[in-house]
């Protein structure tokens, strides 16, 4: 017999685990579940019916979330002006001296950004920065000729979001600590964009089943109405 633990006991108690609610009734629902000492992250998790592996079922993109995603992020922009970088926001900006800092093993930052001039030189790093997901790219929005724009969204709480080769998909949707309308209209955002991002070559059922979920809590699935327009 599987022991349940406390905690889950308790956000049982708190809600119907088993079942199936609307946007809005999701995130009450998870705002009544038992709170971790932290201010945890909320995340929406997808299954999608895409195959990855299929260059023209790829489902990548970003988002703007209108409430923000609650997180301080850290951004290295690869530029030769480095100063306005700064100005706009980045933590560290540079060229050559920056790559040589990224060759010598340093990762302080979260989003890397780039201009498309800086592309050649950055390319140089791109088996270091891909596997851990730091690469710039144009469809991430993360190569741009308007460097201190890039910086800026990024920091407004421009979130990428990108299939797995498990064509699973997970986003950030904000902190515990927000309100429930903030999380209400950062989810319907995401959820908006990559409905949007359905490939026009795929044929058949787009999103399978999406859940709801703060860091320590156990996830709250969407009902089939909230995404079966895509």
């Amino acid at each position: 017999m599987v022991k349940l633990s406390k905690k889950f006991r308790a956000a049982s108690e708190a809600a119907d685990l088993g079942k199936e609610y609307t946007i809005a009734e999701a995130v009450d629902a998870l705002a009544k579940l038992p709170k971790a000492k932290f201010d945890e992250t909320i995340e929406v998790s997808l299954k999608l019916g895409v195959d990855p592996r299929k260059g023209d079922e790829m489902v990548r993109g970003t988002v703007m979330l209108p409430h923000g995603s609650g997180k301080s992020v850290r951004v290295l922009a690869f530029t030769a002006d480095a100063e306005a970088a700064k100005a706009a926001g980045a933590t560290e900006a540079g060229l050559d001296d920056m790559i040589a800092k990224v060759q010598g093993g340093w990762f302080d930052f979260d989003v890397a950004v780039a201009t498309p001039d800086a592309m050649k030189e950055v390319r140089k790093i791109a088996r270091v920065l891909g596997p851990k997901g730091l690469m710039p790219n144009p469809k991430a929005g993360t190569v741009s000729d308007d460097i201190s724009k890039a910086i800026q969204e990024v920091m407004a709480g421009r979130v990428e979001y990108k299939v797995d080769k498990n064509a699973s998909l997970g986003v950030g949707v904000g902190k515990r600590s927000f309100g429930i309308e903030e999380v209400v209209g950062n989810l319907t955002a995401i959820m908006e964009a990559i409905g949007k991002a359905r490939p026009a070559s795929f044929k058949g059922r787009y999103i399978k089943s999406a859940y709801i979920s703060a860091t320590q809590t156990p996830s709250i699935k969407l009902a089939t109405s909230e995404y079966a327009k895509y």
